[in-house]
């Protein structure tokens, strides 16, 4: 039924999703928070490395969102490919919390540097076709965010790194892309472009003349001659490097995979968020990589939820029609509706909100709507009994339209939790406004820790 309240039945199936535990144990090294677009994957990601500072552990936080609120809320001008230091963290034990921000660019350029001599260095970096490669190549921004995973966790300077995976418009573009832009590098393309420049010398430039004559004619219609030529320039450079870029993607792969990494999939209790979970926690799962469990954002609640939608709707048409216009002082036929749906909301709080439509999210709820004593106050003046049931009535229908947004919540999450009773789970309530503060990020991670996230 459409009146049915949120959270009833189905999330007592399935494990609670402890956070405390995880974020105390010093054998987790490594939490990734994954999920399709949108969701709250940083916003979570930065509340977590908060609640873990104060809890003792050293901890940096690599975010792919270059929204500027993220850095604003941590105290920070801005966030780039170094990690920097958050104050303010109430840490103890030692804990602190140092937050970056992936330089998709800047982490290419670092790698060329670091495994070249500075003379090839800067001819890679120069050349017209790296300079494209690294701005934006389909599966660089996860290449690159795996690399800087690797360099962070090789520094041993924290105990705790903390990754907000990059927006992709899948959630398994952050696992298949390192693989495929690997594959690309290390590609039979790529080999036959590597040759001349193996031969090396005026045999090189021969076998290059002879091999690239069949296909440069093709080629050079749909790539252009000096896009050709660039490539070509590019792979002379790098041919020292391809082969690391596939060692450190698999070592990297490996370290996912370890007993110190546990994974977060994070979503909104929406079909395509959550069909996007179940693909990813089934990849996981194929992968032998650790999940811990499932945090479901953005979940609406009620402090009314004893007030079904049909009653709520029947309410309002009565009062709409003006069947209730006639009780005599005191409006004892609004009384019994309205007693039902006088107790207090207490909405909790959860993450990264502010890319959830507005429209989705009623300003106003029935359980704030004034309750019989009010009405009595107001006397029988007819025009003051009309607009009261006008509002009475408008707020009944939204309560109705909250308790359906509710319903078909729970029948979204109840669909994932039957197909992966396994899968731990926790719930966060939707946030009414933007997380602009550590503050914020404090009751977050506190919602996040608590017996299903305090929904």
């Amino acid at each position: 039924m459409e009146g049915t309240a949120a959270g009833a039945g189905g999330l007592d199936a399935v494990p609670a999703l402890e956070i405390d535990p995880i974020l105390d144990d010093r054998g987790t090294r490594i939490i990734v928070c994954c999920g399709s677009g949108g969701v709250g994957k940083t916003t979570t990601a930065a509340a977590l490395g908060v609640r873990a500072a104060e809890r003792g552990r050293r901890v940096v936080v690599l975010t792919i969102d270059p929204a500027r609120r993220l850095a604003q809320s941590m105290g920070i001008d801005a966030l780039d490919n170094t990690p920097r230091k958050v104050d303010g963290i109430k840490g103890s034990d030692g804990g602190e919390l140092h937050a970056m921000m992936l330089d998709m660019k800047r982490t290419f350029d670092e790698i060329v540097e670091a495994h070249a001599d500075p003379a090839r260095a800067r001819a890679i970096l120069e050349n017209p076709f790296y300079q494209s490669l690294s701005a934006g190549f389909a599966g660089t921004q996860e290449y690159m965010a795996m690399e800087k995973l690797g360099q962070l966790r090789a520094r041993d300077e924290w105990d705790l790194i903390i990754v907000d995976t990059p927006p992709s418009r899948s959630a398994l573009d952050f696992l298949d892309a390192p693989k495929r832009l690997g594959s690309f590098l290390d590609g039979k393309f790529i080999k036959l472009l590597m040759a001349p420049a193996k031969v090396g010398g005026r045999a090189g430039m021969k076998f290059l003349n002879v091999g690239m004559s069949m296909m440069s004619g093709t080629l050079g219609k749909l790539l252009g001659g000096q896009f050709l030529g660039d490539v070509q320039t590019f792979v002379a450079a790098m041919d020292t490097m391809f082969g690391g870029f596939r060692t450190r993607a698999d070592a990297t792969y490996r370290l996912l995979q370890a007993p110190g990494t546990a994974f977060l999939v994070v979503a909104a209790p929406e079909r395509d968020a959550l069909r996007e979970a179940a693909y990813f926690v089934e990849r996981l799962a194929a992968e032998g990589m650790p999940l811990a469990g499932l945090v479901l954002n953005r979940v609406h609640g009620s402090g009314a939820a004893g007030l079904s939608a049909e009653r709520a709707r029947a309410a309002a048409e009565n009062l709409e029609e003006g069947r209730m216009g006639d009780r005599g002082p005191g409006k004892t036929g609004l009384r019994g509706v309205l007693a039902t749906s006088s107790e207090p909301s207490h909405h909790a709080t959860a993450a990264d909100s502010s890319a959830r439509p507005s429209a989705a999210r009623p300003s106003a709820a029935p359980e704030a709507a004034p309750t019989a004593d009010v009405i009595e106050e107001h006397g029988t003046d007819p025009d003051t009994d009309q607009d009261l049931a006008r509002l009475t009535a408008g707020l009944l229908r939204l309560h109705a339209e909250r308790m359906r947004v509710l319903a078909r919540e729970q029948r979204t999450r109840d669909r994932f939790t039957a197909l992966h009773p396994e899968v731990a789970v926790t719930e966060v309530a939707a946030l009414p406004g933007d997380v602009h503060d550590l503050a914020g990020l404090r009751a977050i991670g506190e919602r996040l820790s608590s017996p299903r996230g305090g929904s």
